[in-house]
């Protein structure tokens, strides 16, 4: 299992939300980074591998700067030619075995889980980290799942065999700190970062209000 330092702000850069937003990819991950995020998702759907390889090289090398990891959505061989750290994935992309033929013994591997059933196969392979949810009802991605609720993380960290959780979906800064207080390592914030329109000052509100 690779291990992987997981910060209580999971900050995600969606491609799609970024231009909603009028964002780049590039310029939301720096104003993340400037905020005091340690750790990033890029998930970039909809666009060519050139694009996708190009901006998370990029964003990769600014990480390093700050001491910062970076995990790849779906992509591994984006993970392995970018340098990133590691893989994230749902119940229907690569499996693990497979991500790491690709991206390397080495590379740190998160799962999407959604129900008890796909929680416990993912605790017992060698992933880094699951991430359980949608905690709340959200908005940002269509996942076919009802909110799970801050019981069910409870439920997810005591039945983990000690792998951390990560929950995700409707986290917002009033929130995040429940979801940890339940039993997650991290939360996993998307549109809530843009709240206010100053991206690097709301992560540091995060980043603060999770040091407490």
């Amino acid at each position: 299992m690779t291990r992987l330092k997981l910060p209580a702000l999971y900050a995600i850069v969606d491609a799609d939300v970024a231009r909603e937003a009028g964002y780049t990819v590039t310029t939301l991950a720096a104003a993340y980074l400037d905020g005091g995020a340690k750790l990033l998702q890029l998930r970039c759907a909809n666009v060519t591998t050139g694009q996708y390889l190009g901006w998370a090289r990029d964003i990769v090398l600014r990480a390093e700067r700050y001491k910062a990891d970076v995990i790849i959505n779906d992509r591994a061989d984006i993970a392995r030619l970018s340098g990133a750290i590691g893989v994230h994935v749902g119940q229907d992309d690569l499996s693990l075995k497979q991500i790491k033929t690709v991206a390397g013994e080495a590379t740190a591997v998160g799962v999407s889980t959604h129900s008890v059933v796909q929680l416990d196969f993912a605790v017992r392979t060698e992933v880094s980290y699951v991430a359980v949810g949608p905690v709340y009802e959200t908005g940002t991605k269509a996942t076919g799942y009802s909110p799970c609720s801050l019981e069910y993380v409870r439920a997810a960290a005591k039945r983990s065999l000690g792998i951390p959780i990560v929950g995700i979906g409707g986290i917002t800064l009033e929130r995040a700190a429940d979801v940890i207080e339940a039993g997650a390592r991290s939360v996993a914030v998307i549109s809530d970062l843009l709240v206010g329109g100053e991206p690097a000052q709301r992560t540091r509100a995060y980043v603060e209000r999770l040091s407490v």
